[in-house]
């Protein structure tokens, strides 16, 4: 009877966990969580931001709007301006002035991320092309008297890689004096400071927040929708802001600056920071 009992545990035991794995029950949420989720699962989310800006028609005119407002408040700015200083612009390049949309769509499908081993081939290759506007607004710039500084993360060894890509896309003021990529920091303030010295910087253009005001940088989410409202009398105005749905220090805010964190604790903080409405079916 004894040896009966046992077997009998054993097999309950077995049914148990079986009903938990086809119940989708905190068996199969542990396993998801420590092993199964994986950097393939969480590109998938992906999936919808790049689509967006590959193949919508309003990324294209999103784009166009953002360089004819600032074609006109570069204007104003212009017109009224009667300082000494000469009179510069601050623009970011990747998600800006160029698109890397293909990067990421080459990590759909792929379980890895983003990282040196696949940027700097992605760099050399040259494939990034110009925002529907870019050249055009950059090179009136230009024809109105006004320097252009590209103060971008870009690391310095992929320097001669994006100085050639510059170049071939018409991009003015490409040399030394102008490009103004990464080197110990990811902090844009230093390198908008050695523009400030000699020039008044009209506008900034960006996708990201740090393209704008340091106040922005590795502030959790809250904190930084409380900054961009400091600021609410220049946007649209001195600081033009470009979508970028697919990567950006809005991501690390999420996060919680745990860029380390495993695909499942991503995916888990992503959900996390949605507001979703309580159906009742």
């Amino acid at each position: 009877m004894k040896k009966f009992m046992k077997s009998f545990s054993v097999l309950l035991t077995v049914l148990i966990a079986l009903t938990m794995l086809h119940m989708g029950g905190p068996l199969t949420a542990t396993c998801n969580a420590d092993s199964h989720y994986t950097t393939k699962d969480l590109n998938e989310q992906s999936v919808m931001a790049v689509l967006w800006v590959q193949s919508s028609a309003e990324f294209k005119a999103l784009c166009y709007q953002a360089f004819n407002l600032a074609k006109m408040n570069l204007d104003a700015f212009l017109s009224t301006y009667d300082g000494t200083k000469k009179v510069a612009i601050s623009v970011d390049v990747d998600e800006t002035l160029v698109d890397n949309s293909a990067y990421q769509a080459m990590l759909i499908g792929n379980d890895f991320g983003y990282s040196s081993k696949t940027w700097g081939p992605w760099q050399a290759a040259g494939l990034a092309t110009a925002y529907p506007g870019a050249v055009e607004f950059l090179n009136y710039a230009k024809l109105r008297g006004v320097e252009v500084f590209y103060i971008t993360n870009i690391k310095m060894k992929y320097i001669d890689h994006a100085r050639k890509k510059f170049k071939s896309l018409g991009f003015p003021f490409v040399d030394d004096k102008h490009l103004l990529f990464r080197t110990d920091t990811s902090d844009k303030q230093a390198r908008r400071d050695i523009v400030l010295k000699d020039y008044v910087i009209a506008l900034f253009l960006g996708d990201n927040l740090n393209d704008f005001a340091s106040i922005f940088r590795k502030k959790p989410v809250d904190e930084r929708a409380a900054s961009v409202d400091k600021f609410r009398d220049d946007w649209g105005k001195r600081f033009i802001v470009f979508p970028n749905p697919a990567y950006g220090d809005w991501e690390g805010a999420v996060y919680k600056g745990n860029w380390g964190a495993s695909a499942a604790e991503k995916d888990m903080m992503r959900k996390e920071n949605l507001e979703s409405w309580d159906y009742q079916p």
